[in-house]
């Protein structure tokens, strides 16, 4: 089994995925570069790098993989762990291991482990369709130099209707020389523009994967807690501004409503600010730890909740 590909899978959704008993792929953002020497735009992307020292079995590289190959977990575990082994062995063989889409790790003289990364692969998702590109130089100091020689060799010269002289010929070049300033100062924001647009049309092909996503969803309670009622003094209650969220925190989807009304009442006495959603196009109801005007609200709750809940929570990018 090719674990690598269920790993470059896990790292367009998530900042860390453990190889249990080898080490852990390590994912930051970089902004979008300029390179003044040759003039190239390079989009935002996602740089992997390799920690050796995690090891231990977090749970989200095997249940990724169970789900995927629709097997136990037991069983991908000792898939990752039949994997590793073949991984140790060609490095002390070869010396060296090539990763599809990952990069290469290999042993220096000390047995340590050293990775260099595939950069032909961007995990940022919000950056899929875009490439990079080269814009041409404007080379103003060569019109300005053209221009003084005309100046100088052929002046026209004339006077206006209050008796004012003045150089025509200056004058438009003048004219010419701002517009190429201009020109010049418009190439970055005009590939911004192509960066946000392309990350709505991203952000709309992400959804449609979240929604398949809900439709395979079962989810099961052994021992449920017993509801909880709540009561709400109507007369004590403010209407507070209305606020669009459109980004929430997955806590699960349900086949029974019963079901999703309990991991609800659940999630309000653990103290989060839960909603229960009604039956959907696939027959399920979904039960959010909660919902957030902004992505950056959002993604920092979320990291909250997989370290210390649920490791395989997600956002869901919708105006409900």
């Amino acid at each position: 089994m090719k674990i690598e590909t269920y790993i470059g899978q896990l790292l367009y959704r998530y900042q860390c995925v453990t190889v249990p008993g080898f080490g852990a792929f390590l994912t930051e953002t970089q902004s979008a570069q300029l390179n003044e020497s040759t003039n190239s735009f390079f989009p935002p992307k996602k740089l992997i790098s390799f920690n050796s020292h995690l090891k231990n079995n977090d749970g989200l590289l095997a249940n990724h993989i169970a789900h995927s190959e629709k097997t136990s977990y037991g069983f991908a575990v000792s898939a990752i762990a039949f994997e590793v082994l073949s991984w140790k062995k060609t490095l002390e063989e070869n010396g060296t291991i090539s990763l599809k889409g990952l990069g290469d790790i290999r042993l220096n003289s000390e047995k340590n482990i050293i990775f260099t990364p595939n950069d032909q692969t961007n995990y940022l998702a919000t950056s899929f369709g875009l490439s990079p590109f080269v814009s041409p130089l404007v080379k103003k100091e060569i019109f300005e130099k053209k221009i003084e020689q005309i100046a100088q060799n052929e002046p026209a010269i004339y006077e206006d209707e209050d008796g004012k002289s003045s150089n025509s010929l200056l004058k438009y070049a003048a004219i010419f020389v701002l517009g190429l300033g201009i020109t010049g100062s418009i190439g970055y924001p005009l590939y911004q523009n192509q960066i946000d647009t392309k990350t709505l049309v991203v952000e709309s092909a992400v959804q449609k994967k979240v929604q398949n996503k809900i439709q395979e969803a079962t989810f099961f309670i052994q021992n449920p807690l017993p509801a909880v009622t709540l009561s709400v003094d109507s007369a004590k209650v403010e209407s507070p501004e209305t606020k669009v969220m459109s980004y929430h925190i997955m806590a699960g989807a349900y086949r029974s409503e019963a079901n999703a009304r309990k991991a609800y009442n659940q999630l309000i006495k653990d103290g989060f600010q839960a909603r229960m959603l009604g039956e959907n196009k696939h027959g399920l109801f979904p039960v959010l730890y909660g919902s957030y005007e902004t992505m950056d609200e959002a993604e920092k709750a979320q990291k909250e909740i997989q370290k210390g809940e649920n490791p395989e929570a997600w956002i869901l990018i919708e105006k409900l």
